[in-house]
């Protein structure tokens, strides 16, 4: 049962505790917002050097102005694909270590979870897997378009964006690879190169969830759990639970294969302090059934949207529980809206039912 229902007095205290103790010096963003900032630094980066980059220099001087656009990958969404904080950049690249976490990770989930969102979640993961299982080749590219909003933090305030559309195109070669792809954004089609530090390419992973590396994770649900726990990038402070929980948040919709989308929506009802809730939007305002989980430390919460009826997902998004240095409570940090998914044969093409208007 979650504890926050459970004992509402115990709750109180833990947040009365929090506000005691010294403020974290950043939130950590989910990685597909921190990802869209983080591009949106680099291509500011690319034209200041560009003025004061001649060809000649290109091999050394250029490796900033080189890395472009970066998706927020998920395998279809353009990772929801994800604010800018250049501490945050430095932490998410750490991995957790040893086998500690990894074994308490897995002994504290074993138990079969009986809360309401964990009822919910199965019901979903039901759903999911009754999907078709698509055939994709790795000379092809997942393609996904989605409404976005999210808020910018390099003023030291939130300041949120209109709503904007977000093309993406994912190389499903297994790689490792220098480009894994496109990125359509404000009027902008941008390649999309490896992670940074990759200097040999990005292979298929976390980062870059081609549907084969999916269709390849254990589809036991507390093995898969485990797994996630162990690869999650690990950053200071943050909560363990909640970083887990947002990384599965940026493998769902799009192309994920059926066992693999059961088996994470399964995962997640495992994790603790994961809650419903039936008043949740997407980007575009479509009501649906929602999973959420509060990031108590940061004053942070997310959400995920399923419709419901077909408990398809339709979306996501994040904002501030409580009050912080770069907004009020209830500022919104990201949100989107998923409009498109489908198979293309080239980057930069469109799917065959698709256009600027319609989904496919």
């Amino acid at each position: 049962m979650n504890d926050r229902h459970a004992c509402p007095e115990r709750h109180d205290d833990r947040e009365e505790i929090a506000r005691l103790l010294p403020a974290p010096a950043d939130w950590d963003l989910p990685r597909a917002q921190h990802l869209r900032h983080k591009d949106l630094l680099m291509r500011h980066i690319d034209r200041d050097q560009a003025e004061n980059t001649t060809p000649e220099t290109t091999p050394d001087t250029a490796a900033a102005p080189v890395r472009r656009a970066r998706p927020l990958l998920r395998p279809a969404l353009v990772a929801s694909a994800a604010a800018l904080a250049l501490a945050a950049a430095g932490t998410t690249g750490a991995v957790l270590s040893g086998n500690g976490g990894h074994d308490d990770a897995a002994a504290r989930h074993a138990a079969t979870d009986i809360r309401p969102a964990a009822a919910l979640l199965h019901r979903i993961s039901n759903a999911a897997a009754h999907h078709g299982t698509l055939t994709v080749r790795d000379d092809q590219f997942a393609y996904t378009r989605e409404k976005v909003r999210e808020a910018d933090l390099t003023s030291g305030k939130a300041v949120v964006s209109p709503l904007k559309d977000y093309e993406s195109w994912v190389s499903q070669k297994p790689g490792p690879l220098h480009t894994l792809g496109l990125i359509r954004a404000d009027g902008e089609t941008l390649p999309v190169n490896a992670e940074l530090g990759d200097t040999k390419g990005t292979p298929a992973g976390l980062s870059r969830p081609t549907y084969h590396w999916l269709a390849a994770l254990p589809t036991d649900p507390d093995k898969l759990l485990a797994y996630l726990y162990a690869k999650t990038p690990a950053a200071e402070g943050r909560e363990r639970d909640q970083a887990v929980f947002e990384q599965i948040g940026s493998l769902l919709g799009g192309l994920t294969p059926p066992r693999t989308a059961a088996a994470l929506y399964q995962a997640a009802a495992k994790i603790p302090g994961v809650d419903r809730s039936s008043r949740v939007r997407d980007a575009i305002g479509r009501q649906g059934l929602g999973i959420v989980r509060d990031d108590t430390r940061y004053g942070v919460r997310t959400e995920w949207v399923f419709d419901a009826k077909d408990y398809s997902f339709l979306g996501s998004r994040s904002y501030l529980t409580k009050d912080a240095p770069y907004g009020k409570a209830g500022t919104l940090l990201s949100s989107t809206a998923e409009l498109a998914h489908a198979v293309v044969d080239k980057a930069g093409a469109l799917p065959a039912a698709e256009d600027r208007t319609g989904t496919a």
